[in-house]
């Protein structure tokens, strides 16, 4: 398990890992994810002991290794670039880390052969990198660090060079390696769908700082903060504008068109002290449908809406539409709509919807 405590990192008087308290338990897949200089890698290399702490603690399995060099620390680590040696076939580029140590030959041999089964790569074994595509150099990359059997493996974005397709294939290999050999893995991405797809838990870091962390569907379902809430979800979360009322005797969100938006009773008793204050609504693409006929579920909401563009992506397609004088996008049915221009019936669902406070951004309800 990695146990960290109060940790800082500067680079001059740029303070880039503000104060991080972290606990990732054995055999956990955590992913780091945030915007580009939130501080994910430089924690990650710190971790790793290519960055040395300012002040902190940094413990693997209860022992602190602030003080031992990147090759003491028993952590394999896949960067972003693959680091391959040119010169040497994919067989020595994968065993390289294990002749280091002096491992058997015999041994070596097993644990390259095993790996690069693992991975699909068995073929490759006498070709040169440049021989290779780069999903197949990432893929010796990521089996010169599992022949290790190290006690922690670190990702620093290693699919960000490579196309779609290929992400994909390579997200699902990594998850499914990390099924077969039960370590503890922690991933550093900016990609949202990356975390999503292969975190047990997710941290959210900004500007050094943990925003939050859980399991993939509490962030997405319980943001504690706007940030949070926009980060997660693509298309985004649509915000806009209003107001809390309790006009009429039913608790609403009205917003700067007039439109009202009741709330479900589940959430009037909680939200009711603070009716008269401004807030701002955030509903996911998804949580916007197309309104049928007869569904008068409690928290749904039917609006009639302009369609201003439309995005077809195939199952899905894309609705941009004015809601509260601002854009917003629904996540329809292929067949929802045809074309921008039409008027369309479209139910919100407010059970789903959060509430944030338009000053210190955090969740409300």
């Amino acid at each position: 398990d990695l146990r960290i405590r109060n940790l800082h990192k500067y680079y001059g008087d740029l303070h880039v890992v503000k104060g991080i308290d972290l606990d990732i338990p054995e055999g956990e897949f955590t992913v780091l994810v945030g915007q580009s200089g939130c501080g994910k890698s430089t924690l990650l290399r710190t971790i790793a002991g290519l960055e040395l702490a300012d002040s902190g603690t940094i413990e693997i399995g209860c022992e602190v290794v602030n003080d031992q060099a990147p090759r003491d620390r028993d952590i394999a680590m896949v960067f972003q670039n693959y680091a391959l040696y040119p010169y040497m076939k994919v067989y020595d580029n994968i065993a390289f880390g294990l002749r280091a140590r002096r491992t058997p030959a015999a041994e070596i041999d097993v644990k390259v052969r095993r790996a690069a089964d693992m991975l699909a790569i068995g073929h490759l074994l006498d070709r040169y990198p440049r021989q290779l595509s780069g999903g197949q150099q990432q893929r010796v990359a990521i089996g010169r660090a599992v022949v290790r059997n190290a006690r922690l493996y670190l990702f620093d974005e290693p699919l960000s060079n490579l196309d779609a397709q290929l992400r994909d294939e390579m997200r699902g290999e990594i998850k499914r390696l990390h099924q077969e050999l039960g370590k503890t893995m922690i991933y550093v991405t900016h990609d949202q769908i990356e975390a999503m797809t292969m975190a047990d838990r997710i941290v959210l870091l900004r500007e050094g700082r943990i925003e939050q962390q859980g399991s993939p569907l509490d962030l997405y379902e319980r943001p504690a903060t706007r940030y949070v809430a926009g980060f997660l979800g693509s298309p985004s979360m649509n915000f806009i504008d209003g107001l809390l009322d309790n006009g009429g005797g039913r608790l609403h969100v009205r917003l700067a068109d007039g439109t009202e938006l009741p709330l479900p009773a589940s959430r009037r008793n909680r939200l009711a002290a603070q009716s008269g204050q401004p807030v701002v609504l955030g509903v996911r693409p998804e949580h916007v449908s197309r309104a049928t006929a007869g569904d008068d579920r409690e928290g749904l909401v039917r609006i009639d809406a302009h369609i201003d563009l439309v995005q077809p992506t195939g199952a899905r397609t894309y609705a941009t539409f004015k809601l509260g004088n601002v854009e917003a996008v629904a996540e329809l049915l292929a067949h929802d709509v045809s074309q921008a221009g039409e008027r369309i019936p479209l139910a919100i669902d407010m059970n789903r919807s959060v509430l944030i406070d338009p000053g210190s951004h955090a969740v409300i309800g």
